[in-house]
């Protein structure tokens, strides 16, 4: 037998493909394609749509590739978020950077974005002023900033584990209209009060005893970023007096929060003075966003 035919095959993108998803299926992980393709594109510096195509060409894969993919398909099916490998996370036209001490901002908060944003654009001021409350990664705040351009947003953040990530993201997007602050929620930015027009918030809202069910929050989320309190609305509260503080007559709040939520939240901020409370479903048709006037 001659080097040659004794030698391996080279590794296929299909093979590795197919290899991959048997793995992530058989860890329990949902989507197990999705992710694949994304893994595989993410060692290999490519798209997802272009890894797809080179399933179809059934091109090669160097050895050292395929290896690399072995390993983050590993750190997958034991349950790593997805984001936490790559470092990336996409947010409605943005790409974050996401990692251990922030929580990864998920694709229905891109909806909840969309009333604030929509609120933002309708005010008939040169430079509307809007505030995310707990902004973590920044997503909330950096789509208010790009897709209202001549609008002013505060980013406020009392986690110095994820302020980090807000400075890192906001530096890399480039919006000069938009201010990070380090600061404890219920102490922001009194320079504004009765100034703002948009105060919106993905406050931690999972009740203490309430265990969520998929280990990629339960294990990789911060703490801090999922639980509020005992029904999981304490940090609500909170954000209901700030955001008084801080908005101007007229001024909308946004809050997201549980599929299970709507009518305790509507019935806090109803007690505390706010007007027109209502409750919006998502996608899915699932309750999703609390919104209310000053």
């Amino acid at each position: 037998m001659t080097p040659e035919s004794s030698a391996t095959p080279p590794a296929t993108v299909r093979a590795l493909r197919d290899e991959a998803v048997a793995v992530l299926s058989r860890a329990g992980v949902p989507d197990p394609e999705v992710d694949t393709e994304l893994l595989i594109g993410h060692v290999i510096g490519e798209s997802r749509g272009r890894v797809q195509a080179l399933v179809v060409m059934d091109a090669e894969i160097s050895a050292e590739d395929a290896e690399s993919v072995r390993l983050v398909v590993e750190r997958r099916a034991a349950r790593e978020p997805l984001q936490h490998i790559t470092g990336r996370a996409p947010f409605r036209s943005l790409e974050l950077n996401v990692g251990p001490g922030v929580f990864v901002p998920r694709p229905e908060t891109e909806q909840v974005a969309q009333f604030a944003i929509d609120a933002l654009r309708a005010v008939p001021s040169p430079e509307p002023v809007a505030v995310d409350l707990g902004t973590g990664s920044g997503a909330i705040a950096l789509a208010l900033a790009t897709e209202v351009p001549h609008a002013r947003v505060y980013a406020v953040e009392n986690s110095p584990e994820a302020f980090i990530w807000t400075r890192r993201n906001v530096d890399e997007v480039g919006a000069t209209n938009l201010t990070p602050v380090f600061i404890d929620l219920a102490d922001a930015l009194p320079g504004l009060d009765g100034t703002v027009d948009v105060v919106i918030s993905n406050p931690p809202y999972v009740p203490d005893d309430a265990i969520p069910r998929d280990p990629e929050v339960r294990l990789h989320d911060p703490h801090a970023a999922l639980y509020g309190g005992p029904d999981g609305l304490d940090v609500v509260r909170t954000i209901s007096r700030v955001a008084q503080r801080l908005l101007r007559p007229g001024g909308t709040l946004v809050l997201e929060h549980g599929e299970l939520q709507g009518a305790a939240i509507r019935d806090i901020l109803t007690a505390d003075g706010w007007r027109a409370a209502a409750t919006h479903r998502d996608l899915t048709t699932r309750d999703r966003a609390t919104t209310a006037l000053r």
